[in-house]
């Protein structure tokens, strides 16, 4: 049985979801690659005591990244970008 906390694993925090956050009231989330939609609604709105109005996924895929003579590959990560109702916001700097 998977938890909340198991569900989303961090957020993605970049310039653009920072304006996102602040002017779309939609938030982003590494989450795990077989959570689905309802998963990660129920997941946010536990976690942060919001409620959710949609959630959108996107699959990365790995990317060749090079060192030197050294070849490897990146993360391939499952992305969430939650939109909250009117009113609710998420503090991802909170102590």
């Amino acid at each position: 049985m998977r938890t909340s906390r198991d569900i989303i694993v961090r957020p993605i925090v970049t310039e653009k979801t920072m304006i996102q956050g602040d002017k779309l009231n939609q938030y982003t989330f590494e989450v795990l690659k077989d959570a689905n939609k309802i998963e990660i609604k129920k997941a946010v709105e536990d976690i942060f005591n919001v409620k959710v109005t949609k959630v959108n996924t996107i699959n990365t895929h790995s990317k060749d990244k090079r060192v030197g003579r050294y070849v490897g590959k990146t993360k391939a990560i499952k992305k969430a970008v939650v939109s909250l109702k009117d009113g609710d916001k998420i503090d991802l700097f909170a102590q």
